[in-house]
C-alpha cells in the first residue's frame, strides 16, 4: 500500500486496496490445560456463531474473511484450526459465500501432506494462497520438502486465478 501519493501508479494502488479487503478471521487457541476433544464442540458451535456474524459485516463493505488452518504439529499446539478439511466443514456449515478458505502451503504440509490431492479438492473455495517452504518457513526457492514449481502449475492447471503471497 506504499503507492497512494507516488504519481502515475494510481490504478496500481486501487489494485492493490481491491487485494486488501481480505480479512483474516483468526480462530483462537484451545485453552491452556484443556483437551481439545472435551471443548472441540462448544468451541466449533461459538466459531460458527461468530463467523456468521462476521460474514454479515463484511458483506455490508463487499468483504471477504478468509479462514486459515494453522498447523497444530510445530506452529501453535493450541490452536483450534488446524486442517484444511475441518476449516472447510466450518465453512460450509456457515455457507456464506463471502468467508474463504486460505491456503497456507506451509501448514498444509505439515499436517497433511497430499498437496496435490488437498488443492484439487479445497481449490474451489480457497480465496488466498501464502507459500513457505517446509521446514523452516523459508522461501519457495529454499531448500526443502516442496516443489513449487510443481505446485504453482499444478495451481494454475486448476485455475486458480488470485494472488500467491
Amino acid at each position: 500500500m506504499g503507492l497512494g501519493a507516488v504519481p502515475g501508479r494510481q490504478a496500481a494502488f486501487r489494485e492493490g486496496l481491491e487485494q486488501a479487503v481480505w480479512i483474516h478471521l483468526m480462530a483462537g487457541r484451545v485453552p491452556q490445560g484443556v483437551d481439545r476433544a472435551a471443548v472441540k464442540g462448544e468451541m466449533e458451535m461459538v466459531f460458527l456463531e461468530n463467523l456468521r456474524h462476521a460474514a454479515g459485516v463484511l458483506a455490508q463493505e463487499n468483504l471477504v474473511g478468509l479462514l486459515e488452518p494453522i498447523n497444530t504439529r510445530i506452529t501453535d499446539p493450541r490452536y483450534f484450526l488446524d486442517t484444511p478439511r475441518q476449516a472447510a466443514a466450518i465453512l460450509q456449515k456457515v455457507g456464506r459465500p463471502n468467508l474463504q478458505l486460505q491456503m497456507d502451503i506451509f501448514h498444509w504440509q505439515i499436517m497433511d501432506g497430499n498437496m496435490t490431492g488437498n488443492i484439487r479438492e479445497f481449490l474451489p473455495i480457497v480465496g488466498h494462497v501464502q507459500v513457505a517452504q517446509v521446514p523452516g518457513r523459508g522461501e519457495p526457492s529454499s531448500p526443502g520438502e516442496l516443489n513449487f514449481p510443481y505446485l504453482f502449475q499444478l495451481l494454475e492447471d486448476e485455475g486458480y486465478k488470485g494472488f500467491v503471497g
